[in-house]
């Protein structure tokens, strides 16, 4: 089996783990291949025995078992998988790691999807690649495979970020180096999960986007102006505007809209304002995670230095 190539994007955080080619190979975005015969069903003592470049081992798919730092939430919608595993076998190895408390089973830390789907194809094996990884980097590496295929929720994407930071103490900065993601990106997705259940499970089913649910942060009632969003199917820019005005009313003009803020954006602009010397002001707008920087400047004097530390090099 040709090994998948290393995948691109990714921070800092997990280099030394994922310059491992064959861990690195089972969260990449896969590339069409025809299978290669598979070697027999290994023990443990050969688990970490590998060779580059040589093709995976396999396991009985039933010695798998889900992953519990798993950031996904769904796996459905997997039938055009499951009939390309029907046809052409699993062509990405699973990464799984041991578990201490039972003999010859493991747990997925990447592949969840491609296991659940080669159990519906009846495969009776499958490419493993076998290391012991620790809770963090399991969760990062859910996270990183999910991300390099672009079909991880908003919110389960959320949540992952947020596990990392309770659970393992991990700042907005160090998963923006992990994740290969910006720091504002975080900090955006991470707002999410201050909207009522019920808002974040329309985000989650697709009904809005993150763009959409990151404009009914500190709306006043956000579950009607979600439900109103959907209904009318309102642009991210049209719910921003109607947004705002609530935001407006309920905390009452200028005052409000300056205390509805996150504390991120608030940090955002304090950083700018001391690095800079002006006052700034960060506003949202429009999709996605289009920013509007305001600065304060005086005269030409100041515009001149303003430009001159803009421009260093």
């Amino acid at each position: 089996m040709s090994q998948s190539p290393k995948p691109r994007g990714l921070g800092r955080g997990l280099s030394a783990l994922l310059g491992d080619d064959e861990v690195a190979a089972t969260v990449a975005a896969p590339a069409p291949a025809p299978p290669a015969p598979l070697p027999d069903y290994p023990s443990k003592d050969v688990a970490n025995t590998y060779a580059p470049n040589r093709p995976p081992l396999t396991l009985p798919i039933g010695q798998l078992k889900p992953g519990k730092m798993q950031p996904r939430t769904s796996f459905e919608g997997i039938e055009t998988l499951v009939e390309s595993v029907k046809e052409f076998g699993l062509l990405q190895p699973i990464l799984v790691r041991p578990l201490r408390d039972s003999a010859d089973t493991y747990e997925i830390i990447a592949g969840e999807r491609r296991w659940r789907a080669a159990q519906r194809a009846q495969l009776h094996d499958v490419p493993v690649v076998i290391r012991s990884i620790g809770d963090m980097d399991a969760l990062q590496l859910g996270l990183i495979e999910n991300l390099q295929r672009a079909d991880l929720t908003p919110i389960d994407e959320a949540q992952g970020y947020r596990r990392l930071m309770d659970d393992f103490t991990q700042t907005q900065d160090d998963l923006a180096k992990t994740m290969g993601k910006s720091r504002p990106h975080i900090a955006n997705t991470l707002r999410l999960l201050d909207l009522p259940p019920s808002v974040q499970e329309m985000i989650r089913l697709g009904q809005l986007s993150a763009g959409q649910g990151r404009a009914l942060v500190g709306v006043p009632d956000p579950v009607a102006m979600a439900q109103r969003a959907f209904e009318e199917k309102l642009t991210v820019r049209e719910l921003e505007r109607l947004a705002g005005a609530e935001k407006r009313k309920g905390k009452g003009g200028k005052a409000g809209a300056a205390a509805a803020k996150s504390a991120d954006t608030r940090a955002l602009e304090k950083r700018i304002e001391e690095a800079l010397g002006l006052k700034a002001d960060l506003k949202l707008r429009g999709a996605g995670e289009q920013t509007l920087l305001t600065l304060e400047i005086r005269d030409f004097d100041q515009l001149d230095t303003v430009v001159e530390k803009l421009t260093r090099r």
